[in-house]
């Protein structure tokens, strides 16, 4: 993934996911299903999975960050999501990859996550 300096203009910092890909809502259920230990909200609400991808084969392709780089599951999640989506009908391949560009902030909790928080 590009760092940010070396996007061309306009070029979002987090890649779009394939939203309209047949799979796209059951892959996103199976993120929700993955709990980050110490924080009691789905991945996929915090704002950690950053880009489902999925292609023609049905490869799934997920890019994803961690509240920080010393996360304690840091070796472990990136398994946890695979787990989640590979038994999903139709999905073919499971590729997860950890990213820290951009860094994840709470802006990136959904409205979900934030009333779960008490942030709301």
């Amino acid at each position: 993934m590009n760092k940010p300096d070396d996007l061309m203009e306009g070029e979002p910092l987090i890649k779009p996911s394939s939203t309209d890909h047949p799979l796209f809502d059951a892959v996103v259920e199976a993120c929700r299903s993955v709990y980050d230990p110490e924080i009691p909200v789905n991945i996929y609400e915090l704002g950690l999975v950053y880009t489902i991808d999925i292609n023609p084969d049905n490869e799934v392709n997920i890019i994803m960050t961690l509240t920080a780089p010393g996360c304690p599951v840091a070796g472990e999640m990136p398994g946890w999501i695979a787990d989640a989506i590979e038994p999903l009908p139709g999905v073919k391949q499971v590729d997860v990859h950890l990213t820290w560009e951009p860094p994840w902030g709470m802006d990136m909790m959904s409205d979900e996550a934030r009333l779960e928080l008490g942030f709301m």
